[in-house]
Formats: structure tokens, C-alpha cells, sequence
């Protein structure tokens, strides 16, 4: 990964609070996953010295444990049990990210040199869990640059990928997927009593990208209410 790339990624720039509306994961949850509580250790390693501020590696990582309780069901302690027991076949710094985990929904599963390791076990079974749908948001470009499609309305297959997070557009904050176009800025504008249709000629985009943009601010609003 080249350096650059590996800055953009690793700097902390989104604040817990942000984050959460982000992931939709209630406050304090995400801050016991990257802070802990008590005698349990964070699941979450921040990249920097601020305690209160993520990277963008730390979001994809608490959106994957978002999606593995939301979907799945998950258990953190079950998660927490595997990343431990992973950490004996391989070594990650954000292994929530860079392992592609399987599930069959109660326990996780990876490949390791063409067995299948069960995590929450420690043992080697013969047949693969499901693969996981939100792995299917995140994408990795030639580079190694990660950016993330979040859910807007549902945790589902069928949701488009029309909003886009990535540390290289916008300083890391959403846009409407394959522009620069601040979904925050279409909102307000929107707010301002400017219509769909006159937003998405201007912008060069479909009403229906304008739309979406719009539902993400507003759920994005909604969560932090």
C-alpha cells in the first residue's frame, strides 16, 4: 500500500458521535467497541493518539461489527473470541476489514491454506459458512484504497450503492457515488425549498441520486436525534 494512500486511510477524522449516525450503531455502543468497559478491552484499535476520533479504516471495521450483529446475530463476545483466536493463523491490523469472514450464524468461519478455520472454536470443520452481504459494500480499488457503500434504508441485497464514503473524495465525508457532490450540501440546498429536478440538472445526476442523498441526510438526522 502505498504510503499516501495508507495516510488517508489512517488518519482520525471522524468523531465517535459522527460515526455512529454514519453506522446507525447507537452512541454508546460504539464507544464500547473502540473504548471498552471496565476490565474488557476495545475490539477496535484506533489509528491515532485521540481517543474520540476514528480513521477510516476504524469506521469500515465498526461497520462490519454492525452488520455482523445486525444481520447475522453475531454475538460481540463471539466476535471478540475470534478476532483472538484469528490472531494465531494470521496477523491483521484491522482484521475486521482485511479477513473475509463467513458465518452460519452463530458461530465465524474463515479460509486458511484451503481449510476452514471456526473461529469461535478453534477447529477446523469441512463445510463454509454463508459469505458475508456487507462484505459486498466495501471495494478495494488498484491502489489499495478501501471506500464503503453504506446502507441508507434497509440491510439488504436490494439496496442501491448511491451513496459512497471514501477517505480520497470529499475528506472522507459522504457523497453521491461516482461524484464529489456532498450529500450534506444537496440536503441543505433541498432545505432550502430548491427542488429534486432542478438539483439533479444541475448537478448532472438523476433525480433519483438526488433522492437518495436526501434520504441519507435525513436518516443520518434522524439517528442523531
Amino acid at each position: 500500500m502505498k504510503p499516501a494512500c495508507d495516510r488517508l486511510m489512517e488518519t482520525p477524522v471522524y468523531g465517535i458521535t459522527e460515526a455512529a449516525q454514519y453506522l446507525r450503531v447507537p452512541l454508546n455502543t460504539l464507544r464500547y467497541w473502540v473504548h471498552g468497559g471496565g476490565p474488557v478491552p476495545a475490539l477496535i484499535r484506533l489509528a491515532g493518539s485521540e481517543p474520540s476520533r476514528l480513521s477510516f479504516m476504524n469506521l469500515l471495521e465498526c461497520y462490519m461489527l454492525s452488520s455482523m450483529r445486525a444481520i447475522y446475530d453475531v454475538r460481540i463476545p463471539k466476535v471478540r473470541k475470534s478476532l483472538a483466536t484469528l490472531a494465531k493463523y494470521v496477523q491483521h491490523r484491522h482484521p475486521l476489514v482485511e479477513q473475509a469472514f463467513q458465518t452460519d450464524r452463530r458461530d465465524l468461519f474463515i479460509e486458511h491454506v484451503g481449510k476452514v478455520v471456526n473461529l469461535s472454536k478453534d477447529e477446523q470443520i469441512l463445510i463454509p459458512g454463508v459469505m458475508e452481504l456487507y462484505l459486498e459494500r466495501i471495494e478495494r480499488d488498484p491502489k489499495g484504497l478501501f471506500k464503503l457503500y453504506p446502507f441508507v434504508m434497509e440491510r439488504t441485497a436490494n439496496e442501491p450503492r448511491l451513496i459512497l464514503i471514501n477517505p480520497a473524495v470529499g475528506f472522507g465525508k459522504p457523497v453521491i457515488a461516482g461524484t464529489g457532490i456532498s450529500t450534506a450540501v444537496v440536503s441543505s440546498r433541498f432545505n432550502a425549498r430548491e427542488s429534486v429536478p432542478d438539483l439533479a440538472s444541475e448537478y448532472g445526476v438523476s433525480p433519483k441520486q438526488i433522492e437518495e442523498a436526501i434520504r441519507w441526510e435525513q436518516r443520518t438526522a434522524a439517528v442523531a436525534a
